[in-house]
Protein backbone atom coordinates (compact mmCIF):
# COMPACT_ATOMS: atom_id res chain seq x y z
CA UNK A 1 0.00 0.00 0.00
CA UNK A 2 1.40 3.38 -1.04
CA UNK A 3 0.88 6.52 0.99
CA UNK A 4 0.95 8.81 -2.02
CA UNK A 5 1.36 8.37 -5.75
CA UNK A 6 2.32 11.47 -7.72
CA UNK A 7 1.48 11.43 -11.41
CA UNK A 8 3.74 13.72 -13.44
CA UNK A 9 7.27 15.10 -13.32
CA UNK A 10 7.03 18.83 -13.97
CA UNK A 11 7.53 21.53 -11.33
CA UNK A 12 4.31 20.55 -9.56
CA UNK A 13 5.10 16.85 -9.47
CA UNK A 14 8.67 17.16 -8.25
CA UNK A 15 7.74 19.74 -5.62
CA UNK A 16 4.99 17.45 -4.33
CA UNK A 17 7.55 14.66 -4.22
CA UNK A 18 10.09 16.74 -2.28
CA UNK A 19 7.53 17.73 0.34
CA UNK A 20 5.91 14.31 0.78
CA UNK A 21 9.32 12.60 0.87
CA UNK A 22 10.53 14.96 3.62
CA UNK A 23 7.34 14.11 5.52
CA UNK A 24 8.43 10.43 5.46
CA UNK A 25 5.55 9.42 3.22
CA UNK A 26 7.87 7.52 0.81
CA UNK A 27 6.15 8.85 -2.32
CA UNK A 28 6.06 7.04 -5.64
CA UNK A 29 6.28 9.22 -8.76
CA UNK A 30 4.97 7.82 -12.03
CA UNK A 31 6.83 9.87 -14.58
CA UNK A 32 4.42 9.94 -17.51
CA UNK A 33 5.08 10.49 -21.21
CA UNK A 34 6.66 13.97 -20.99
CA UNK A 35 9.50 13.61 -18.49
CA UNK A 36 10.09 16.98 -16.87
CA UNK A 37 6.99 18.56 -18.37
CA UNK A 38 7.16 21.64 -20.59
CA UNK A 39 10.36 22.90 -18.94
CA UNK A 40 12.20 19.88 -20.29
CA UNK A 41 11.92 21.45 -23.75
CA UNK A 42 12.64 25.01 -22.60
CA UNK A 43 16.04 26.63 -22.96
CA UNK A 44 16.95 29.40 -20.50
CA UNK A 45 14.64 30.11 -17.56
CA UNK A 46 15.19 33.55 -16.04
CA UNK A 47 12.10 33.97 -13.88
CA UNK A 48 12.44 31.07 -11.43
CA UNK A 49 13.58 32.47 -8.04
CA UNK A 50 17.04 31.56 -6.85
CA UNK A 51 18.85 31.60 -10.18
CA UNK A 52 20.04 35.18 -10.82
CA UNK A 53 21.95 34.10 -13.93
CA UNK A 54 19.08 31.96 -15.18
CA UNK A 55 19.03 28.18 -15.59
CA UNK A 56 18.30 25.85 -18.48
CA UNK A 57 14.87 24.25 -18.21
CA UNK A 58 16.14 20.64 -18.33
CA UNK A 59 18.75 21.45 -15.67
CA UNK A 60 16.07 22.86 -13.37
CA UNK A 61 14.01 19.70 -13.80
CA UNK A 62 17.03 17.49 -13.17
CA UNK A 63 17.85 19.42 -9.99
CA UNK A 64 14.29 18.93 -8.73
CA UNK A 65 14.46 15.25 -9.64
CA UNK A 66 17.70 14.77 -7.69
CA UNK A 67 16.35 16.68 -4.71
CA UNK A 68 13.22 14.53 -4.60
CA UNK A 69 15.23 11.30 -4.79
CA UNK A 70 17.62 12.56 -2.10
CA UNK A 71 14.75 12.42 0.39
CA UNK A 72 13.55 8.99 -0.68
CA UNK A 73 11.23 9.52 -3.64
CA UNK A 74 10.90 6.49 -5.90
CA UNK A 75 10.34 6.94 -9.64
CA UNK A 76 8.66 4.60 -12.13
CA UNK A 77 9.07 5.42 -15.83
CA UNK A 78 5.57 4.48 -16.88
CA UNK A 79 2.34 6.35 -17.46
CA UNK A 80 -1.01 6.03 -15.75
CA UNK A 81 -4.02 4.74 -17.65
CA UNK A 82 -6.65 4.86 -14.91
CA UNK A 83 -7.35 6.08 -11.38
CA UNK A 84 -10.30 4.74 -9.39
CA UNK A 85 -11.31 5.15 -5.75
CA UNK A 86 -12.90 2.07 -4.22
CA UNK A 87 -15.75 2.00 -1.72
CA UNK A 88 -13.27 1.23 1.07
CA UNK A 89 -11.40 4.48 0.32
CA UNK A 90 -8.36 2.87 -1.29
CA UNK A 91 -7.38 4.31 -4.67
CA UNK A 92 -6.39 1.92 -7.47
CA UNK A 93 -3.87 3.18 -10.02
CA UNK A 94 -3.16 1.24 -13.22
CA UNK A 95 -0.38 1.88 -15.73
CA UNK A 96 0.36 1.18 -19.39
CA UNK A 97 2.96 -1.40 -18.36
CA UNK A 98 0.24 -3.43 -16.68
CA UNK A 99 1.19 -2.53 -13.12
CA UNK A 100 -1.46 -1.96 -10.47
CA UNK A 101 -0.98 0.02 -7.30
CA UNK A 102 -3.05 0.66 -4.19
CA UNK A 103 -2.60 4.01 -2.50
CA UNK A 104 -4.14 6.24 0.16
CA UNK A 105 -3.73 9.40 -1.91
CA UNK A 106 -2.98 10.54 -5.45
CA UNK A 107 -1.59 13.87 -6.59
CA UNK A 108 -2.37 14.57 -10.25
CA UNK A 109 0.39 16.77 -11.67
CA UNK A 110 0.23 15.88 -15.35
CA UNK A 111 0.19 19.47 -16.62
CA UNK A 112 -1.25 20.78 -19.85
CA UNK A 113 0.25 20.49 -23.31
CA UNK A 114 0.41 23.51 -25.60
CA UNK A 115 -1.34 23.16 -28.93
CA UNK A 116 1.05 23.52 -31.84
CA UNK A 117 0.67 24.09 -35.57
CA UNK A 118 2.20 20.73 -36.57
CA UNK A 119 4.58 22.25 -39.10
CA UNK A 120 7.92 20.75 -40.14
CA UNK A 121 10.74 20.90 -37.55
CA UNK A 122 8.38 22.29 -34.96
CA UNK A 123 9.62 20.20 -32.07
CA UNK A 124 13.29 21.00 -32.68
CA UNK A 125 12.61 24.74 -32.90
CA UNK A 126 11.02 25.05 -29.46
CA UNK A 127 13.43 27.25 -27.53
CA UNK A 128 15.07 28.46 -30.73
CA UNK A 129 12.58 31.09 -31.77
CA UNK A 130 9.43 29.07 -31.14
CA UNK A 131 7.50 29.09 -27.88
CA UNK A 132 4.02 28.95 -26.39
CA UNK A 133 4.64 31.32 -23.46
CA UNK A 134 5.16 35.07 -23.83
CA UNK A 135 5.52 35.57 -20.08
CA UNK A 136 8.31 32.98 -20.01
CA UNK A 137 10.24 34.04 -23.10
CA UNK A 138 9.18 37.54 -24.15
CA UNK A 139 12.12 39.28 -22.49
CA UNK A 140 14.55 37.38 -24.73
CA UNK A 141 13.22 39.22 -27.79
CA UNK A 142 13.87 42.89 -27.13
CA UNK A 143 13.72 45.34 -30.03
CA UNK A 144 13.05 42.68 -32.66
CA UNK A 145 9.87 41.74 -34.55
CA UNK A 146 7.88 38.72 -33.37
CA UNK A 147 4.65 37.03 -34.36
CA UNK A 148 1.77 35.73 -32.26
CA UNK A 149 -0.49 33.07 -33.77
CA UNK A 150 -4.09 32.98 -32.58
CA UNK A 151 -7.21 35.06 -32.21
CA UNK A 152 -8.54 34.41 -28.73
CA UNK A 153 -8.04 36.11 -25.38
CA UNK A 154 -4.72 34.35 -24.82
CA UNK A 155 -3.34 35.52 -28.16
CA UNK A 156 -4.41 39.12 -27.52
CA UNK A 157 -3.00 39.04 -24.00
CA UNK A 158 0.31 37.62 -25.20
CA UNK A 159 0.53 40.14 -28.05
CA UNK A 160 -0.12 43.04 -25.68
CA UNK A 161 2.46 41.74 -23.22
CA UNK A 162 5.08 41.37 -25.94
CA UNK A 163 4.83 45.02 -26.91
CA UNK A 164 6.87 45.74 -23.78
CA UNK A 165 9.87 44.11 -25.46
CA UNK A 166 9.44 43.53 -29.20
CA UNK A 167 9.81 46.26 -31.82
CA UNK A 168 6.75 44.90 -33.66
CA UNK A 169 4.17 42.23 -32.90
CA UNK A 170 2.36 40.63 -35.83
CA UNK A 171 -0.91 38.97 -34.78
CA UNK A 172 -1.73 36.26 -37.32
CA UNK A 173 -5.29 34.97 -37.37
CA UNK A 174 -7.15 32.68 -39.75
CA UNK A 175 -10.26 34.87 -39.83
CA UNK A 176 -10.97 38.54 -40.47
CA UNK A 177 -11.88 39.28 -36.85
CA UNK A 178 -10.64 38.14 -33.49
CA UNK A 179 -12.42 35.54 -31.36
CA UNK A 180 -11.29 37.30 -28.20
CA UNK A 181 -13.62 39.16 -25.87
CA UNK A 182 -14.29 42.71 -27.03
CA UNK A 183 -12.21 44.34 -24.31
CA UNK A 184 -9.18 42.14 -25.05
CA UNK A 185 -9.52 42.54 -28.80
CA UNK A 186 -9.95 46.32 -28.59
CA UNK A 187 -6.92 46.64 -26.33
CA UNK A 188 -4.71 44.66 -28.71
CA UNK A 189 -5.88 46.36 -31.89
CA UNK A 190 -5.49 49.83 -30.34
CA UNK A 191 -1.80 49.20 -29.67
CA UNK A 192 0.40 50.79 -32.34
CA UNK A 193 3.02 48.05 -32.01
CA UNK A 194 0.53 45.28 -32.87
CA UNK A 195 -0.23 44.68 -36.54
CA UNK A 196 -3.00 42.17 -37.34
CA UNK A 197 -2.47 39.82 -40.28
CA UNK A 198 -6.00 38.75 -41.19
CA UNK A 199 -7.23 35.64 -43.02
CA UNK A 200 -3.78 34.11 -42.79
CA UNK A 201 -1.98 31.08 -41.43
CA UNK A 202 1.62 30.01 -40.96
CA UNK A 203 2.85 27.45 -43.46
CA UNK A 204 6.55 27.18 -42.68
CA UNK A 205 9.22 28.20 -40.19
CA UNK A 206 12.33 29.67 -41.80
CA UNK A 207 15.65 29.60 -39.96
CA UNK A 208 19.09 31.13 -40.27
CA UNK A 209 22.41 29.29 -40.54
CA UNK A 210 22.51 28.85 -36.76
CA UNK A 211 19.09 27.17 -36.72
CA UNK A 212 17.34 30.12 -35.09
CA UNK A 213 14.08 31.60 -36.34
CA UNK A 214 14.53 34.33 -38.95
CA UNK A 215 11.11 34.42 -40.69
CA UNK A 216 7.84 32.60 -41.31
CA UNK A 217 6.00 31.80 -44.51
CA UNK A 218 2.43 33.09 -44.45
CA UNK A 219 -0.51 31.93 -46.59
CA UNK A 220 -3.36 34.33 -47.24
CA UNK A 221 -6.43 32.09 -47.10
CA UNK A 222 -8.48 34.40 -49.34
CA UNK A 223 -6.03 35.06 -52.17
CA UNK A 224 -3.86 31.96 -51.91
CA UNK A 225 -0.76 34.17 -51.98
CA UNK A 226 2.28 33.26 -49.90
CA UNK A 227 4.68 35.74 -48.38
CA UNK A 228 7.53 35.88 -45.88
CA UNK A 229 7.38 37.74 -42.60
CA UNK A 230 10.73 38.43 -40.96
CA UNK A 231 10.49 37.70 -37.23
CA UNK A 232 12.83 36.42 -34.53
CA UNK A 233 10.27 34.43 -32.59
CA UNK A 234 6.90 32.77 -33.08
CA UNK A 235 4.56 32.69 -30.07
CA UNK A 236 1.86 30.07 -30.62
CA UNK A 237 -1.21 31.04 -28.61
CA UNK A 238 -3.94 28.69 -29.77
CA UNK A 239 -4.59 27.09 -26.39
CA UNK A 240 -3.54 24.23 -24.14
CA UNK A 241 -4.96 20.76 -23.55
CA UNK A 242 -4.83 19.47 -19.97
CA UNK A 243 -3.43 15.96 -19.75
CA UNK A 244 -6.45 14.37 -18.12
CA UNK A 245 -7.65 11.68 -20.55
CA UNK A 246 -6.55 8.96 -18.13
CA UNK A 247 -9.15 10.27 -15.66
CA UNK A 248 -12.09 9.14 -17.79
CA UNK A 249 -14.36 7.03 -15.60
CA UNK A 250 -12.56 8.10 -12.42
CA UNK A 251 -15.33 10.41 -11.26
CA UNK A 252 -12.86 13.28 -10.87
CA UNK A 253 -14.71 16.44 -11.83
CA UNK A 254 -13.25 18.39 -14.75
CA UNK A 255 -14.29 21.76 -16.13
CA UNK A 256 -15.59 22.19 -19.67
CA UNK A 257 -12.01 22.41 -20.99
CA UNK A 258 -10.85 19.28 -19.20
CA UNK A 259 -8.95 20.87 -16.28
CA UNK A 260 -9.24 19.25 -12.84
CA UNK A 261 -11.45 21.38 -10.61
CA UNK A 262 -9.90 22.18 -7.24
CA UNK A 263 -12.08 22.64 -4.18
CA UNK A 264 -11.95 26.27 -3.16
CA UNK A 265 -8.64 27.20 -1.51
CA UNK A 266 -7.37 23.62 -1.30
CA UNK A 267 -6.01 21.26 -3.95
CA UNK A 268 -8.73 18.68 -3.22
CA UNK A 269 -10.68 17.28 -6.13
CA UNK A 270 -14.26 16.15 -5.60
CA UNK A 271 -12.94 12.65 -4.83
CA UNK A 272 -11.51 12.23 -1.29
CA UNK A 273 -7.80 11.46 -1.40
CA UNK A 274 -7.27 12.71 -4.95
CA UNK A 275 -5.52 16.06 -5.28
CA UNK A 276 -4.22 18.07 -8.21
CA UNK A 277 -1.39 20.52 -8.72
CA UNK A 278 -0.01 22.79 -11.41
CA UNK A 279 -1.12 23.35 -14.97
CA UNK A 280 -3.53 20.41 -14.94
CA UNK A 281 -5.75 22.67 -12.83
CA UNK A 282 -4.46 26.10 -13.83
CA UNK A 283 -5.48 27.70 -17.11
CA UNK A 284 -4.74 31.24 -15.87
CA UNK A 285 -1.12 31.57 -14.69
CA UNK A 286 0.66 28.51 -16.12
CA UNK A 287 4.08 29.41 -14.70
CA UNK A 288 6.81 27.17 -13.33
CA UNK A 289 6.76 28.92 -9.98
CA UNK A 290 2.97 28.77 -9.57
CA UNK A 291 3.04 25.08 -10.46
CA UNK A 292 5.75 24.48 -7.87
CA UNK A 293 3.78 26.39 -5.24
CA UNK A 294 0.65 24.42 -6.02
CA UNK A 295 2.69 21.21 -5.79
CA UNK A 296 3.68 22.21 -2.26
CA UNK A 297 0.04 22.83 -1.38
CA UNK A 298 -1.04 19.45 -2.77
CA UNK A 299 1.66 17.68 -0.77
CA UNK A 300 0.56 19.37 2.45
CA UNK A 301 -3.10 18.59 1.71
CA UNK A 302 -2.23 14.93 1.06
CA UNK A 303 -0.17 14.73 4.25
CA UNK A 304 -3.05 16.13 6.31
CA UNK A 305 -5.49 13.72 4.66
CA UNK A 306 -3.27 10.74 5.56
CA UNK A 307 -2.86 11.98 9.13
CA UNK A 308 -6.64 12.24 9.47
CA UNK A 309 -7.00 8.65 8.22
CA UNK A 310 -4.52 7.43 10.82
CA UNK A 311 -6.33 9.33 13.59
Amino acid sequence: MENVIIIGTGCAGWTSAIYTARANLNPLVIAGEEIGGQLATTTEVENFPGFPEGIMGPDLMMNMHKQAEKFGTRVEYDFVTSVQRRDDGIIDVKTAAGKEYETKTVIIATGASARWLHLDREKELVGHGLTSCATCDGAFYRDVPVVVVGGGDSACEEASFLTRFASKVYLVHRRDELRASKIMADRALANDKIEPVWNSELKEYLTDDAGEMRAVKILNRETGEESELEVKCVFVAIGHDPNTKFLEGSGVKLDEDGYVIQDGHSTDSNIPGIFSAGDVSDHVYRQAITAAGNGCQAALDAERFITALED
